[in-house]
């Protein structure tokens, strides 16, 4: 019945799957760059990414330990920190080869964790689309079953009035018939006709 009619533009249904893919390789880029600008072999640089790291798993451990158990706050806090990590050692290290399986680590990671939330988002998304169907079944239903009492209903009464027109033509017609008595009738035990038909 109200089906969607706007059709989502591709980008914006491949989007979300690619965000993993793109936040990992944003902080490799610009770790790179850091390394590109000084950062390789820096050891104030290597302790301020290790204390931020620490920082963002202890803010996650915090969130999910506390008593709200807020997961979204434990889940970006730690996705923070390790960011925070493949950031530094991608920035601190030499060589390409170790920020790259950094990479492809993190990004492993962050897909195998965004298929659980999809999963469930999939499964809360079908699971509306069931009740929604379902309901609107049922309204159609009630909608049927009320069209169809309503077209019964004007049936009969459009029976009884034909019915009745036929009645009163009959007695117009019987009442003119020559030699018609209406005490007759009375007297056979028939019901009395109204005064007006006399």
């Amino acid at each position: 019945m109200n089906e969607q009619i706007i059709a989502r533009h591709w980008l914006a249904i491949i989007a979300p799957k690619a965000a993993p893919a793109i936040a990992t390789s944003t902080v490799l880029i610009l770790a790179r760059i850091w390394n590109a600008n000084g950062a390789e072999h820096s050891i104030g640089n290597a302790v301020l990414m290790t204390a931020l790291s620490l920082g963002a798993a202890a803010a996650g451990a915090c969130a999910s330990l506390g008593h709200s158990g807020d997961g979204v706050l434990a889940g970006t806090a730690f996705a923070a920190s390790g960011g925070l990590a493949l950031a530094g050692v991608a920035g601190y290290a030499d060589g390409l080869s170790l920020p790259l399986l950094l990479w492809v680590l993190a990004t492993a990671i962050a897909y195998g964790l965004a298929a659980r939330y999809w999963r469930t988002d999939r499964r809360e998304h079908v699971a509306h689309e069931r009740q929604t169907s379902a309901r609107r079944e049922e309204h159609a239903h009630i909608e049927r079953v009320e069209a169809l009492r309503a077209g019964a209903q004007i049936e009969v009464a459009r029976t009884g009035a034909a019915y009745a027109e036929q009645l009163a033509q009959a007695l117009v017609t019987r009442a003119a018939l020559p030699g018609f008595d209406p005490t007759a009738l009375e007297r056979a035990g028939l019901p009395e006709l109204p005064q007006g038909d006399r």
